[in-house]
């Protein structure tokens, strides 16, 4: 492989280059290629053209790289700039997923331990601004539940504005075609919401994790339902409640800061829905998030629950995660047999099942061009460090939905009347446009 180098190395290069070339060993396909900070660069193999160049910062990346675990230093290197990626950040992980996984024999490791101990020691990392969080409090506590949801919305709405579509919604559309233009899948996706509820005019309904308010104000516009959302965030909640205003439904429609445990009311709903927000909740709670739904239905009343499963045939990497300590700390991904136990053992009835898996890859995929062809001013708005997470988290999840490793569900439920659902015998329904 030392004839396709395309710059003699000095000697720190030349160790990393020779680690990189039994790290890279077996890789397939090698379409990327690899800069160094002398300007050495290791070229894709010939016959694939480079989807991206991985580009080493400073001499001590690569030893800072190869500490465990092994997927929060290789996140952290890009965070703190001790690498970049220039192309197609999502092909990245094709990469990411073979060196966290390789398992090398006994010789091996000798031979890279040598080229290890010639790399020079790292210097000691400046801040940044954004660090991981400290969060204080007992798991899923609603303390801890508050100051995780405030770190990952609470960055500025003008930043989230950038790369999400015209109605802010923060999960996945839903697409005809992979050509759809972001706007219109999601706004189909909030018509399929509704048509899935069969919602009616006058309908109660809540919204847990409402965010920007996109489904609601859809709900509300189109089917005249009477609609609360609630959501932890203090910067969703405020620019929520300017658009219903802008729109004048505030007596249709209204949006609170609190927690889906302290939610009361008398009269019950019709219908609940929770959209990208069940992923908060937590394993332990499950009974009780699902119990205090049951309690909020009226009897025949219908819950949309949506949210991202981990597919149980993975088996999760030791360790923390780059998303744990970075992007969703105090969330908890678990596998769709896990939700639905928890949903029949609460006395719901399980009336539907879909996955959304494509739809989420091509969701992540539009997010992060998006942000990237609005870089400069993201990083204005919300500081560098937070573009390079955000980049590399929505990439990464795109890597998982794609891989299979991620899915993302919505389940209909319903809280049964004496044993009647009231829904009706087909989906056909679900199908038509509009109200």
């Amino acid at each position: 492989m030392d004839d396709q180098i395309e710059k003699r190395p000095d000697r720190q290069a030349r160790a990393a280059l020779s680690l990189f070339q039994e790290l890279l060993d077996g890789c397939r396909p090698r379409d990327f290629s690899v800069r160094l900070w002398d300007g050495t660069v290791l070229p894709p193999e010939r016959s694939s053209p480079a989807r991206f160049s991985l580009v080493v910062n400073n001499p001590g990346a690569l030893r800072r790289m190869l500490r465990e675990p092994p997927e929060l230093s290789l996140a952290e290197a890009f965070i703190y700039k001790d690498i970049d990626i220039e192309g197609d950040i999502t092909a990245v992980f094709d990469l990411a997923d073979h060196l966290i996984d390789r398992k090398f024999g006994l010789a091996r490791r000798l031979r890279m331990a040598l080229q290890f101990l010639r790399l020079p020691v790292p210097q000691r990392r400046t801040g940044n601004d954004r660090n991981a969080p400290r969060l204080d409090g007992a798991c899923h506590s609603r303390e801890k539940d508050d100051q995780a949801i405030s770190y990952h919305y609470d960055v500025s709405n003008d930043f989230y504005r950038l790369w999400l579509d015209r109605e802010m919604v923060y999960s996945c559309a839903y697409f005809d075609h992979p050509a759809q233009d972001l706007n219109s899948a999601q706004k189909q996706k909030l018509d399929y919401i509704c048509r899935k509820l069969r919602f009616r005019a006058g309908d109660r309904v809540l919204d847990i994790g409402c965010g920007w308010g996109g489904l609601l104000l859809h709900a509300v516009r189109e089917y005249g339902v009477l609609a609360r959302g609630i959501t932890l965030s203090r910067e969703q909640a405020a620019l929520a409640r300017e658009r219903i205003r802008k729109a004048g439904l505030e007596e249709q429609c209204s949006v609170e800061v609190s927690d889906y445990r302290d939610v009361r009311d008398g009269e019950g709903f019709d219908k609940l829905v929770s959209i990208g927000m069940f992923e908060h909740v937590g394993r332990e709670l499950l009974p009780l998030y699902f119990r205090k739904a049951w309690t909020l239905l009226r009897p025949g009343g219908v819950f949309l629950n949506h949210g991202i499963s981990w597919n149980a045939a993975f088996r999760p990497r030791k360790g923390p995660t780059f998303s744990d300590r970075y992007v969703f700390p105090n969330g908890d991904l678990l596998p769709l047999s896990v939700t639905l136990s928890a949903a029949e053992r609460s006395g719901f009835e399980v009336r539907d099942v879909e996955s959304l898996r494509e739809h989420y890859a091509l969701t992540l995929g539009h997010w992060v061009r998006r942000l990237e062809e609005n870089l400069p001013e993201a990083c204005r708005l919300a500081g560098e460090t937070t573009c390079r997470i955000w980049r590399l988290y929505m990439a990464g999840s795109a890597h998982g939905f794609s891989t299979g490793k991620l899915n993302v569900y919505q389940a209909l439920l319903v809280k049964p009347n004496d044993g009647r659902s009231g829904l009706p015998l087909t989906r056909c329904d679900w199908y038509r446009s509009g109200p």
